[in-house]
């Protein structure tokens, strides 16, 4: 909706969240029990008319989440309570006013069949909202697959994707929740694959390969049209991204392409679709990769990209194209206690009401709504957590051994230094990260550990160099991506933030990967070694997936390959482990399955090398199958491990230290951590930013 916009200030503390830190002495630790919790509440959002407001709660430590939907004007009002048993509810959509659309997942066997073969099936239904409650009911509905779009411009429609009987390609269908019917707009084939779509559901763009030049493929498809046009060509050995996002604004005949185009990173382009050639660039930065913002009303602005984002250490910034997006974006996060990486969660159709979501070190996220100029904490996902005993996150920057620059992360407990530190490698390894809440960081930094997150070589967002530098000339995986990690770890050490008798590594994915290329490696800087869901034998893993490969190329093909094949293997280096090594995996872990840890313990045990492991039963690769009784033996064995077989220090993991005040540890910290890599400038072009309607800035008190 654009014109004014009325946003409520406040007058008073917003209640239910904690203020700034204060000096504090000998604060205990949290109890295990409460960081084994799940989250409380999530996936809040408003209906399109914005009278009603939907989330997920899990109302004790061992359950399922409920679907609740509150009467948006007046939360207090009991909710409406949905389960869905025996199924356990996943998620859910607006399809309108009164319908919700909820995906939910029910465990069907006990052990995994094959790689990406999990343990549970996957289900839909509708939940029809009533005025009288009592009347409002759900109805499993096999029909629905896949939802691709909840169709924002078209009430009680969405978009949906069916893999028919034999077919290895998807057919999307219009599905319209009211009559329970569906009608055919496309199907994939294999010549063009992997759609998107626009928001009235057109097919816009789709991939495809050409096996004779070994190239991939681009197609757009314009609208109102049927017929797919070829508008770029990569060769699988290029390993620039090229990624189509919408129709330029500007100029509707082109389109806005993120893109390298010849440079080591990502800028915006506008680019014609019957040239084939670039008019113009929009933004790019010579020191990191670029994305973009969506409008937050997506039933009015379903396509429009409102802002290009970029990174600069722990901060994510944005040139606006928008003038009123940004105008809403700067007033609420003034409004919001620690914001950090804050967004509108959900808006509704004539723009005055929105969920606001926010996450940061000290906020594990707390959701927020805007209502009749009327700005409200509806809840926080970890409401048993105080932001006055959560760690502050920093950045660092350091050079490896052979010289390039790398950024890390610390996570910073409220103790004096040096602290006994935990590596922990994020997984992939071939993404993104910029920590934010991080649970297992927060866990570790309580019980007075601090956290470092190395962004090694191979991590994403940095630039195509540094990304490429992990496997271009050879797997680096136990070789320069190691000597990353250590030698942050080593950096740390010599800065006096880190105790060199009390080192530890811990990863998950590859992360424990690199946990256990750690624990065999020599000289030692490590005194223990967490492995959780490690790959231990590359050509396992990558044998999973070498045949799909072959079917269904990609631009990560190459990188997988070479990566895993050239790599150090852990199952090879099994007698050169030389520290307390601790190996944790999943029973029925359909990404890097059981074989990997069944294989790599047998191994210890066949070369006498002392260790120790624990099987999560009924538990999968990812974050969302560990529940409370997973959390609870994993983290009780984590500190245990670490304050006994690795370190020995009881008293460490009581945290029965002295706390300091916040104010002079962070002046310390910011001396230590120094300012940020960056050193270049981004430049719009031209100038795209609209300049924002009457924005009125009204005043009101906060809700009791």
């Amino acid at each position: 909706m654009k014109g004014t916009f009325l946003v409520g200030t406040m007058l008073a503390l917003i209640t239910g969240f904690g203020i700034a830190a204060q000096a504090v002495e000998k604060v205990e630790p949290y109890a295990l029990e409460e960081w084994a919790k799940r989250s409380d509440i999530s996936n809040v959002s408003l209906s399109p008319d914005g009278e009603k407001l939907a989330l997920l709660k899990i109302a004790t430590k061992d359950g399922n989440p409920n679907l609740e939907v509150y009467d948006a004007n007046d939360l207090r009002a009991r909710p409406l309570i949905m389960d869905a048993k025996p199924m356990e509810i996943t998620g859910f959509y607006w399809a309108a006013d009164d319908k919700i659309i909820f995906s939910a997942r029910l465990k069907v066997r006990d052990k995994i069949d094959g790689f990406n073969q999990g343990v549970y099936k996957y289900a839909g239904g509708v939940l029809t909202l009533d005025k009288d409650p009592k009347k409002s009911q759900w109805t499993k509905i096999s029909e629905i697959g896949s939802v691709k779009s909840t169709l924002p411009t078209k009430p009680n429609k969405v978009l949906i994707s069916v893999y028919e009987k034999g077919s290895r390609y998807p057919s999307y269908y219009e599905y319209d929740v009211d009559r329970n019917i569906r009608k055919l707009i496309t199907r994939e084939s294999p010549k063009v694959y992997l759609f998107s779509f626009d928001g009235e559901g057109n097919p816009q763009f789709g991939e495809g390969y050409d096996a004779q030049t070994d190239e991939f493929l681009t197609y757009y498809r314009k609208k109102g049209s049927k017929d797919w046009q070829l508008i770029n060509r990569q060769h699988r050995g290029n390993f620039e991204s090229w990624t189509p996002v919408g129709v330029d604004p500007l100029s509707p005949t082109d389109l806005l392409v993120i893109a390298h185009n010849g440079n080591n990173t990502t800028g915006l382009w506008s680019f014609n679709p019957d040239t084939l050639k670039y008019n113009e660039l929009i933004y790019r930065r010579a020191g990191g990769d670029v994305s973009y913002r969506s409008h937050t009303n997506r039933y009015t602005n379903p396509d429009e990209i409102t802002a290009v984002s970029y990174r600069v250490g722990r901060e994510t910034k944005h040139e606006w194209f928008d003038g009123e997006e940004k105008a809403i974006y700067d007033q609420l996060k003034g409004l919001v206690p620690y914001a950090d990486r804050m967004r509108i969660n959900s808006r509704s159709r004539d723009g005055n009401s929105m969920v606001v979501f926010n996450t940061g070190p000290r906020d594990p996220g707390t959701y927020y709504l805007l209502k009749n100029s009327r700005f409200m904490v509806i809840g926080s996902k970890k409401p048993q957590f105080s932001s006055d005993n959560l760690a502050d996150v920093k950045v660092i920057n350091y050079k490896s051994r052979d010289g390039k620059d790398i950024e890390g992360f610390i996570t910073v407990p409220n103790t004096k230094p040096p602290y006994p530190l935990v590596v922990m490698p994020h997984g992939g390894p071939f993404v993104s990260e910029n920590p934010s809440y991080d649970g297992w960081a927060q866990l570790l930094a309580n019980y007075g550990y601090m956290v470092f997150q190395p962004q090694y070589r191979g991590s994403t967002a940095y630039g195509l160099e540094f990304y490429q530098s992990a496997f271009i000339d050879g797997g680096e995986g136990g070789h320069k991506m190691q000597d990353d990690k250590d030698d942050g770890a080593l950096y740390l050490v010599d800065q006096g933030l880190a105790d060199p008798d009390r080192l530890a590594m811990f990863g998950w994915s590859y992360g424990g990967y690199a946990a256990l290329i750690a624990a065999a490696r020599s000289p030692q800087i490590y005194q223990c070694a967490i492995a959780g869901a490690a790959v231990a034998d590359n050509l396992q893993q990558l044998n999973y997936y070498r045949g799909q490969m072959a079917r269904f190329p990609t631009s990560g093909s190459l990188e997988q390959i070479k990566m895993w094949e050239e790599s150090v293997s852990p199952i090879k280096e099994v007698e050169n482990v030389n520290i307390p090594l601790f190996v944790i995996h999943g029973s029925v872990d359909q990404r890097v399955p059981p074989e990997h840890a069944e294989k790599y313990i047998k191994a210890l045990k066949k070369h006498g090398i002392p260790h120790k492991s624990m099987w999560l039963e009924g538990a999968d690769h990812f974050y969302s199958t560990l529940f409370y009784r997973h959390n609870m033996k994993f983290y009780s064995a984590l500190i245990d491990f670490l304050a006994n077989d690795c370190f020995g220090d009881k008293e460490m993991a009581a945290a029965e230290v002295a706390r300091i005040d916040a104010d002079s540890m962070a002046t310390s910290l910011g001396q230590v951590a120094g300012i940020p890599r960056d050193g270049y400038e981004g430049r719009m072009n031209r100038s795209r930013l609209k300049a924002p309607s009457t924005f009125v800035l009204r005043e009101s008190v906060a809700p009791n």
